[in-house]
């Protein structure tokens, strides 16, 4: 295990800069940046405690499905909201004011969380809550391939940001597309 530390350090590090990234590209935030932007500020509690709860919730799901959790699991948990966060607070990038430029950030943010995703994961110290869940859904519908599933769930997750209200835009939707895509990229 020893051995692994080094890769989910820099994969947890590299997930804040992503999220980030989608966060000030102002396209519309991807769907579960949108479901975290959104219920944090209708519960009046800052996004990084959002973040912990909601993975938190994930969490009790994954043990529900049986999916093997680990160090990778509680630090994803943990450690991205605060990244975020401590991000927020440094106002490191500006928001993004040009539409296309913010597209290709949102992009970059994407591509950026998905190899953070293949860091941690391949290294079997159990994934993220929400990754659990893609992986648990791969396992049982073997046949329909991981970024289906990824882009499935993004889909989902759209639907409820729609419903409650959420800021939805071209980057709350391109997500669910392109994701679809860049998932089985950065896994090969």
């Amino acid at each position: 295990m020893a051995r692994k530390l080094p890769r989910i350090l820099p994969a947890m590090y590299l997930y804040g800069p992503g999220f980030y990234s989608i966060v000030q590209a102002d396209t519309g935030l991807a769907p579960w940046e949108a479901f975290k932007a959104s219920c944090p500020k209708a519960l009046g509690m800052p996004y990084g405690d959002f973040v912990l709860l909601s993975g938190l919730v994930n969490l009790c799901i994954d043990v529900l499905l049986k999916e093997k959790t680990g160090i990778g699991t509680v630090s994803n948990t943990i450690m991205i909201g605060k990244v975020v966060d401590v991000l927020q607070f440094l106002k490191i990038m500006p928001k993004v004011s040009n539409f296309y430029v913010g597209i290709v950030i949102l992009l970059i943010g994407q591509f950026i969380i998905c190899f953070a995703t293949y860091l941690y994961i391949s290294d079997g110290l159990g994934s993220d809550p929400r990754n659990s869940l893609m992986v648990a859904l791969g396992k049982r519908i073997p046949a329909v391939p991981i970024g289906t599933i990824r882009g499935l769930l993004e889909g989902t997750v759209l639907l409820i940001d729609w419903v409650l209200g959420a800021k939805v835009g071209l980057g709350t939707v391109l997500p669910v597309q392109s994701i679809s895509l860049i998932m089985p990229l950065t896994f090969k």
